[in-house]
């Protein structure tokens, strides 16, 4: 017999990240420190929500791929309206079990700000490229924190760059967040460990419950609207719709194969079996719904020939983009070689590489060490640096941005 849900209400509520939680102080540090402004109203955590909403990464998601392609519908989900989905799902969660919302909002703001054009075949192709040429490795997760620590700046007050320096709470949720590992059950590890010894196949849970409440509502999120906007793209055949309808049937609560339903559902199984003592879980029988559809989508969405066809197209975008910006690389006079070579001939891509590489270059066109208040990340002597600075600009990059970028490579 079910348990009222109420009584579930505020059950994770000593354990949420706030002042007098002993991992509170490493919690909020940052990696340089970050003076509060006078009369500043706002927590260690709603500062760094701020620093990600105004930051040029998160304005490009909403030019992004989720799953399908340079849809022309504008009822598909894109990569903005995704995380907005997971900030819904997390939040729910985390009020009611009592959490702090700040947090994981502010996690859920920021997980995705690293993700490639192209979505996760866009990542996919990037680690390809960074394997064939030493680059190490890309996944979308550990570039986000690449992204948030290193490469996007903002003004301060008297107008300098700077970068977003966030709480180390929140910077390990978005390396943390993986939502497509499966895992019955979630909690979060004790210790604080250095970020950077995150790889793709070393990976740790996150150090907050708060984190682990975003990874979970990360898959809760793109589950079913995966699933409806397949529907509504009209992908599906009558024979694929009545697998779903059968793996439905041994759910007789789930009354329609909706995203209003798989939500609901989640959500509150999720919040009715978790507590600070077990962990966060599902029931089995709804452990059980969410591995059937996770199975569904990937045999029937995101392994349609449609999506396949149009892989083939990103793959050549990307693969031509990284082979004309790598071929500009002449040592510490690269940056003059693309204004005076490059940018004559292709000067979209020229000028926006060109402005981006600047600001994150170690050393100017002479040499000489280049002074500011931010990183400076790459060196312009070692075509390794130069070539990862490649990856990086790509990494940034919307689908359409990088489209127009092909095309001017490809038309007269």
């Amino acid at each position: 017999m079910k348990s009222d849900i109420q009584e579930h209400r505020d059950s994770f509520a000593r354990e949420a990240m706030r002042p007098g939680h002993p991992h509170w102080k490493q919690a909020i540090s940052r990696q340089t420190p970050s003076p509060l402004k006078p009369d500043e109203i706002r927590s260690e955590f709603d500062r760094d929500n701020g620093r990600i909403l105004h930051s040029s990464a998160y304005s490009r998601l909403k030019s992004k791929t989720q799953v399908f392609f340079h849809t022309n519908d504008d009822r598909i989900c894109t990569r903005i309206e995704h995380v907005n989905h997971v900030i819904s799902v997390s939040s729910t969660i985390a009020r009611f079990l009592g959490l702090n919302t700040e947090l994981t909002y502010t996690i859920a703001m920021g997980h995705d700000l690293g993700h490639a054009p192209f979505g996760h075949s866009g990542e996919v192709f990037l680690d390809e490229l960074c394997r064939k040429y030493g680059l190490g490795e890309f996944w979308h997760e550990k570039n986000s924190l690449h992204v948030v620590d290193d490469i996007e700046l903002l003004q301060d007050t008297q107008g300098r760059f700077k970068n977003l320096n966030l709480t180390y709470a929140v910077r390990d949720g978005i390396i943390s967040h993986c939502g497509e590992v499966n895992q019955a059950l979630l909690r979060p590890r004790e210790e604080a460990i250095d970020l950077h010894k995150f790889s793709k196949y070393t990976r740790f849970e996150p150090y907050t419950w708060e984190g682990c409440v975003m990874k979970i509502a990360d898959k809760i999120a793109y589950l079913g609207r995966d699933l409806e906007d397949a529907q509504r793209l009209g992908i599906l055949s009558k024979e694929q719709l009545d697998e779903l309808e059968h793996i439905l049937l041994g759910f007789p609560h789930v009354e329609a194969a909706n995203n209003t339903n798989f939500i609901h559902i989640f959500i509150t199984d999720l919040c009715r079996h978790s507590s600070p003592e077990t962990g966060l879980c599902f029931s089995p029988e709804i452990y059980e719904l969410m591995k059937l559809l996770m199975r569904f989508n990937y045999k029937h969405i995101y392994k349609h020939p449609r999506l396949k066809n149009y892989e083939k197209y990103a793959k050549l975008v990307i693969e031509t983009l990284y082979e004309a910006l790598s071929q500009t690389f002449y040592g510490p006079q690269s940056l003059t070689a693309v204004e005076k070579d490059f940018i004559p001939v292709y000067p979209k891509l020229g000028g926006a590489f060109l402005r981006w590489i600047r600001l994150l270059a170690k050393t100017d066109e002479a040499g000489n060490a280049e002074s500011s208040h931010h990183k400076r990340i790459y060196d312009l002597h070692e075509e390794k640096d130069y070539n990862r600075a490649v990856i990086d600009f790509l990494s940034l990059l919307t689908d359409r941005a990088a489209i127009e970028y092909f095309n001017e490579l490809t038309s007269f």
